[in-house]
């Protein structure tokens, strides 16, 4: 027997044996009275459009199926999250809203879903991912991300599913152990000339590029203005360091002090930073130098963002995708330019995941 339900106050409710054939069993909505369930619209949804429920009846008396219930759009985004929900039932997950009653311990946040470890339910207590759904067109605060699944729709409602960490970028590099003193040093327009430093300086501490290419005996090093700030605040080259600040404030604007504050923060964490160019981010890092001659490959992109920023979606695919396709991951750094450096910077990385 096919059972009806009936949509009441932002759920519905469907009596019969609904505990057992639907909650019980396969985990859809939170018991009520007896054998009454509760269902998410988004779960109502799934059942009708698998013929498992006869139809919703609502508030005026009127009886929809899947198609007529689905045209109402009951809820906010109704339409992506019913999409991902489909998704991942049909990859043999359970999941609920991210809410009381529905999960005893819900996630917070942005969260839309709590989906559980296969073969287990919203009462076992423990969650695989909180999960957020949005579409390709919605906007993501960095304010806003959460350790969990970042789900995106795109227009012809294919999925894509990221991974949001927190991370903690760490190394051994042991980076300023071996700094020069007071190295002779010119300042050109976008980057800082070394003459004569120690051989350490780039083979074992990897700072700047050598003018004469891999065949030096002893090397002159071009180095970014980033690096000649650092090294100009730690008295490693002679040249006066507000002065650094300042032309780096003049090649790329206030940008230039958020990259700063990022790439002291690496070195000090014994990571080695170096451009991103090639790969359309800020740095590329390698956590544990010995030597330029046996470096490997480097782990990390990093793109560095003002703590107020606001993600698009597409951006974040272009990122993700960029990193995967040349075996790293991508990491965010978002700066808050009023808070000390050390507690100013929150990393988050993300990658894809297939669930």
């Amino acid at each position: 027997m096919t059972l009806e339900g009936r949509f009441d106050d932002g759920v519905v409710h469907v009596g019969g044996d609904a505990r057992q054939r639907y909650h019980d069993s396969r985990g859809y909505g939170y018991p009520l009275e007896g054998n009454e369930i509760a269902l998410a619209p988004v779960e109502a949804a799934h059942l009708l459009y698998r013929g498992d429920l006869e139809a919703v009846v609502d508030e005026r008396g009127e009886r929809l199926s899947f198609r007529e219930f689905v045209a109402r759009e009951p809820g906010e985004n109704f339409d992506v999250r019913f999409l991902v929900y489909a998704d991942l039932r049909s990859r043999g997950f359970y999941l609920s809203p991210a809410a009381e009653p529905w999960v005893p311990n819900p996630p917070g946040g942005a969260a839309d879903f709590a989906v559980f470890p296969r073969g287990k339910g919203p009462r076992d207590g423990e969650i695989e991912y909180a999960l957020r759904v949005i579409g390709e067109r919605t906007d993501v605060p960095a304010s806003e991300l959460q350790e969990g699944v970042l789900a995106v729709v795109d227009e012809e409602s294919e999925i894509t599913y990221f991974e949001v960490d927190r991370r903690d970028p760490t190394g051994t590099s042991g980076t300023d152990a071996t700094l020069p003193d007071n190295c002779g040093a010119d300042l050109l327009a976008d980057r800082v000339v070394v003459w004569e430093p120690p051989l350490d300086l780039y083979e074992r501490t990897f700072y700047g590029q050598p003018l004469e290419g891999r065949e030096y005996d002893e090397p002159t090093l071009q180095c970014s203005l980033l690096e000649a700030a650092y090294l100009a605040e730690r008295g490693a080259i002679d040249l006066d360091p507000a002065t650094v600040r300042e032309r780096g404030r003049e090649v790329e604007g206030e940008r230039f002090d958020r990259r700063l504050t990022v790439y002291t923060e690496l070195r000090e964490r014994d990571v080695v930073p170096k451009t991103g160019y090639k790969f359309g981010a800020d740095f590329r890092t390698y956590a544990d130098v010995e030597s330029v001659e046996n470096l490997g490959h480097s782990e990390l992109l990093v793109r560095v963002h003002p703590a107020e920023y606001v993600f698009e979606p597409r951006d974040l695919a272009l990122d993700v995708r960029l990193a995967h396709g040349v075996r790293k991951t991508m990491v965010f750094a978002l700066v808050d330019d009023d808070a000390d450096r050390s507690d100013g910077i929150e990393w988050w990385s993300l990658e894809r995941l297939t669930p």
